[in-house]
């Protein structure tokens, strides 16, 4: 029984199934050869294959129009794997794929077996300790003694009293400079302005010998 087999994939009979069962097999467009394909694009002597091992390897024939393997012209033995697309001038198209024999038995494998999940029991919180309820102050009654001295009110700070101190003195020098402007400039003359303050009525345009 042929392991390998060519089929047409483009050509003249697409679809068309070509079983490799001989040691060596040839290509071409005459009767006379083992796959024969009727057509232009292919020469009447084309290719050649050979088994070797457990596959085929695969020579052009010095055809005109060139073998090519996935694409790729040849121009020696080219080793065909399994899936190999091999062309026959750019028209001719087969596959090169291993025989599936129809009648081998196929072992299944077995089932895996089914395990059973048994439903898991809800869980249920355990309810919360009761908290402790707060205790109420405890009601003063009149007359009671109290646990402690009562708190003694802080003494005013001397701060106060300090600033009250600097401020009075400084309304004292400010009425007290008040008062001699007022002595000074009540001289018609504006002597006391020479007298006492002579840069104060140089200032505002008075004349001081």
């Amino acid at each position: 029984m042929a392991e390998f087999q060519f089929v047409m994939r483009s050509g003249p009979t697409p679809g068309k199934i070509y079983p490799l069962d001989a040691d060596e097999i040839s290509v071409g467009r005459e009767s006379s050869n083992t796959i024969a394909i009727n057509d232009a694009e292919i020469s009447r002597k084309h290719a050649r294959l050979e088994k070797r091992g457990t596959t085929y390897v695969i020579q052009d024939l010095g055809s005109t129009n060139g073998t090519f393997v996935n694409g790729r012209r040849i121009s020696g033995v080219q080793v065909l794997n399994a899936g190999d697309e091999v062309s026959f001038g750019e028209n001719i198209l087969l596959m090169y794929e291993p025989v599936v024999d129809p009648n081998a038995t196929m072992i299944s494998s077995p089932k895996p077996a089914k395990t059973e999940i048994s439903p898991q029991k809800p869980v249920v919180a355990a309810p919360a300790p009761p908290r402790p309820a707060a205790s109420a102050p405890a009601p003063a009654f009149s007359g009671q003694v109290p646990a402690g001295p009562a708190p003694v009110p802080a003494k005013k700070s001397s701060s106060k009293i300090i600033l009250i101190v600097i401020l009075v003195i400084m309304l004292c020098i400010i009425l007290s400079c008040l008062s001699t402007l007022l002595w000074i400039d009540a001289d018609p003359t504006g002597a006391r302005w020479c007298q006492y303050l002579p840069f104060i009525a140089r200032l505002f345009g008075g004349v001081c010998p």
